[in-house]
């Protein structure tokens, strides 16, 4: 794989910890601003709607612009963010941080891009699971690092830990990112035209659904597993670690398994694992390793789906590519952002530990449509190259 590939994970690893990090602090930020959990957890809500509305368009604006140049930008907007996240001293602030990092987080739209441009087409599945190796491998560092923070120290040190990541993600992309990256830039021509078709639209709504499942339990992720295991509250940031490890083998395996077996038929396994294991979690509640060993089943599931995902729009339409990717960031925010908006009186409801049969039905629906509609979408980038080589 290409080095730059390297960066580009490394800058999304950045992206996605400071974008998830309080998923593991909603029960401190609820406490520390004086407001409600739920309220807390639509923290969650103000960075995916920001990203979905607001990202492709800085994606399109900087079209034109160098990739690096756009690149840089995406990050400046990402750290003022973080930064002022971390100053907050009501829900409002934290909202409008945390909006602006929804426009930083162009960032990982244009990554992918470069990742497509800089290798042949049977190595797409391979590079994009590189690249967002950086998002997997945040449950494993950033998300687990933040809570520790946060418990020992106060969740805004955990904000300024991640504000100071993100600036030094902009220095060291200023310093390494080359002049010229030879990627397609993003633009609106022939994009009615692409958005008209099944194909594309199925894939589109997939990613919404099955990121919906996802966040109706991860946006409140620290009471979900408080009430599975209350014996084991302590562990919290081992736990988000080892979901995160088992995060970064299904990034990989998803990859391998779209370039190899095809996007579609990947999909299938790891949508079906997915609903499977939101079925099980509820049955866990007083075992901790039952409920661990489901959490790292649903999270290979999970995190696998992303490259054979871009995989399938990549093929659809390679011109139009920058922005159909940063249109599936959108659908993947406003997923996150239904997901947690559903999760939170939801649990008023059912509770935590029942709460992931509710997102159940979310991921039953992504499998249906991708086994009953989109066909021509379905046999992915690697159709040409199943067989083994």
């Amino acid at each position: 794989m290409p080095p730059l590939l390297y960066l580009l994970a490394l800058g999304n690893l950045v992206v996605g910890s400071s974008a998830f990090v309080t998923s593991g602090l909603v029960l401190l930020i609820a406490e520390g601003l004086n407001t409600s959990v739920t309220a807390a957890g639509l923290a969650m809500t103000a960075y995916a709607l920001s990203t979905a509305l607001f990202a492709p368009m800085l994606v399109v604006a900087t079209g034109r612009w160098q990739h690096k140049r756009a690149l840089l930008v995406g990050l400046a907007l990402f750290t003022l963010g973080n930064a002022l996240c971390a100053l907050s001293t009501s829900i409002g602030q934290l909202y409008g941080g945390r909006v602006l990092m929804g426009l930083g987080s162009m960032f990982t739209p244009l990554a992918a891009g470069v990742a497509l441009a800089l290798v042949t087409p049977e190595r797409r599945g391979k590079a994009l699971s590189t690249v967002f190796l950086g998002m997997s491998l945040s449950y494993v560092v950033g998300v687990p690092l933040g809570a520790w923070m946060g418990l020992q120290h106060g969740w805004q040190s955990a904000l300024w830990l991640m504000t100071a990541a993100s600036a030094l993600m902009l220095l060291l992309a200023a310093w390494r990112l080359p002049a010229q990256v030879q990627a397609p830039g993003a633009s609106f021509a022939g994009l009615g035209a692409v958005l008209k078709r099944a194909d594309v639209l199925t894939v589109l709504v997939t990613t919404l659904l099955y990121f919906a499942a996802i966040f109706t339990v991860f946006s409140y992720i620290q009471p979900v597993l408080a009430a599975l295991a209350p014996a084991h509250t302590g562990w919290l940031s081992a736990t988000l670690g080892i979901f995160g490890l088992s995060g970064v083998a299904g990034t990989l395996i998803g990859g391998v398994a779209a370039d190899r077996f095809g996007a579609r038929r990947t999909m299938q396994v790891l949508l079906a694992s997915l609903g499977m294991m939101m079925l099980l979690l509820p049955f866990t509640v007083g075992s901790y390793p039952l409920m661990l060993a489901v959490l790292v089943l649903w999270g290979g599931s999970g995190f696998g789906l992303m490259a054979p995902q871009q995989s399938r729009l990549a093929q659809l339409a390679p011109q139009q590519a920058p922005l159909l990717l940063s249109l599936n960031s959108s659908m993947l925010y406003f997923g996150t952002a239904l997901g947690a908006a559903i999760g939170g009186p939801a649990s008023a409801v059912v509770g935590f530990s029942q709460l992931p049969w509710v997102a159940a039905p979310l991921a039953a629906t992504a499998w249906a449509l991708l086994m009953l509609g989109g066909r021509r979408a379905g046999t992915g980038l690697a159709t040409a190259t199943a067989a083994p080589k």
